[in-house]
């Protein structure tokens, strides 16, 4: 993509009515001002908030938003260019129940209070495979940690990849610290009872991925 081309989406991403893009500062210094109050500021009801982590072009934000329209869905991710899709989307087919907000992953806790969010999906992260990127991993303990916080208490995490290192060593982390893995498999797409929206939602790596012969994996658990 050009550089004319991201700048002009950059300047429409301002415009638009659900995309949150909120400063570092104001995240650091706890004034973003959704943060516990996403029910009431943006979606005007308490149906459960669900998180996409990376959500890139919004592609799985916006497949879990249309078959679940009882839940709230926000995509959540950094870049600006990827981010406008989902959103532009949104707009375009008048979806209420779902967010896009282009921040930090790291940052996590400052956008939401403790216990706001009941789902957590991360779809198709970069594995980060050398040993010195371990602390940029979605899934390492910190991470963990964060999305913790801002779970409900029963809340779910979700992570789809079709990273079988990622995979296997998420698999290892949560048992080494206790937490509940409900389900998982090492390749859904040969599995028959794999649960409907994993086999029926694609993003367009996950496609690429699947023209390959690249096994899906899926996990899906608590943080205890």
């Amino acid at each position: 993509m050009g550089s004319k081309n991201k700048l002009k989406r950059f300047k429409e991403n301002e415009t638009f009515p659900n995309l949150f893009q909120p400063g570092r500062e104001i995240l650091l210094n706890d004034n973003f001002p959704l943060k516990g109050r996403w029910h009431e500021k943006y979606f005007k009801n308490n149906r459960p908030i669900v998180l996409e982590l990376g959500c890139g072009k919004g592609e799985y934000s916006l497949g879990l938003s249309d078959r679940y329209p009882e839940k709230n869905f926000i995509g959540i991710d950094i870049k600006g260019a990827r981010i406008w899709r989902g959103a532009k989307t949104a707009l375009q087919e008048n979806r209420k129940n779902i967010a896009f907000l282009r921040m930090q992953i790291e940052l996590i806790e400052q956008a939401f209070a403790p216990g706001e969010v009941s789902e957590i999906w991360i779809t198709f992260p970069d594995p980060q495979i050398k040993y010195k990127r371990t602390k940029h991993r979605l899934t390492n303990s910190s991470f963990l940690n964060k999305y913790k916080t801002i779970l409900h208490k029963d809340g779910v995490m979700h992570l789809k990849t079709d990273s079988e290192f990622l995979h296997g060593y998420t698999i290892g982390l949560l048992q080494g610290l206790g937490h509940e893995i409900l389900y998982a498999h090492h390749d859904i797409y040969r599995n028959t009872e794999a649960p409907e929206e994993l086999i029926n939602i694609q993003t367009f790596y996950e496609k690429q991925f699947l023209a390959q012969n690249k096994p899906i994996t899926y996990l899906k658990f608590n943080l205890k």
